[in-house]
């Protein structure tokens, strides 16, 4: 299981689709809104923990299709089907590789970028803890849409349109959470339901997209 981690990480960086593109578009998106919406302080204060939140959650849409695309390509999803090793364990360490070379870096810069918004600086731990407990949801929801969407020519659009109103949950309850931070009101009750919705996903969607892919392979 942990070679199968070490073997993924290793893939995203080399193929630069994971890492370094998710973090791109998430800086693009971040620079762009000012300008969009105007240099008023006030307005970039109110919108910035959904920004951050919806730039979050479309930085790691770039990289779906690449969980599982590239090894059923050489063949290598055949066979870790077949392997003794759990194939809804293969589906949680190829979540957990997507997080720690997407997720985590859009963790770790957000704060940053939020300087770029005018975050109130109540809202920057709550920005960090909503993220770091909410993009893993992302990356195993996007790992069962991947699992559905395996082996079909350009189902990259199909992926987003499967994916995306799952992701909605996640999205709001993150950004009420950082929202009410920066507003300093108390964000256990979203927080909570974050938490919540990511161990629903990591308990339950492995051993979904794991019969996903049994069937796509028949």
């Amino acid at each position: 299981m942990i070679a199968i981690l070490i073997r993924d990480l290793r893939l995203a960086v080399r193929a630069g689709g994971g890492f370094g593109l998710g973090l791109a578009f998430f800086l693009i998106v971040t620079v762009l809104v000012p300008f969009g919406v105007g240099p008023n302080s006030e307005i970039l204060k109110t919108i910035a923990p959904g920004i951050l939140w919806v730039g979050s959650l479309l930085a790691c849409l770039l990289s779906l299709d690449r969980i599982f695309a590239l090894d059923y390509e050489d063949g290598s999803l055949d066979l870790l089907a077949t392997a003794p090793v759990p194939l809804e364990g293969v589906v949680i360490m190829k979540a957990l590789a997507h997080w720690v070379t997407t997720g985590l870096p859009l963790v770790l810069a957000a704060p940053i970028l939020g300087i770029l918004l005018n975050l109130e600086s109540s809202a920057y731990v709550w920005m960090l803890a909503s993220l770091a407990v909410g993009t893993p949801a992302l990356s195993v929801i996007g790992a069962f849409g991947a699992a559905l969407t395996v082996g079909l020519k350009r189902g990259g659009l199909l992926l987003s349109l499967l994916v995306l109103p799952l992701y909605v949950p996640t999205l709001i309850f993150g950004a009420e959470a950082v929202k009410r931070g920066a507003d300093g009101a108390d964000a256990g009750l979203p927080m909570m339901m974050l938490a919540g919705i990511t161990l629903a996903c990591a308990a339950l969607l492995p051993f979904a997209a794991a019969a996903a892919i049994r069937i796509n392979l028949r």
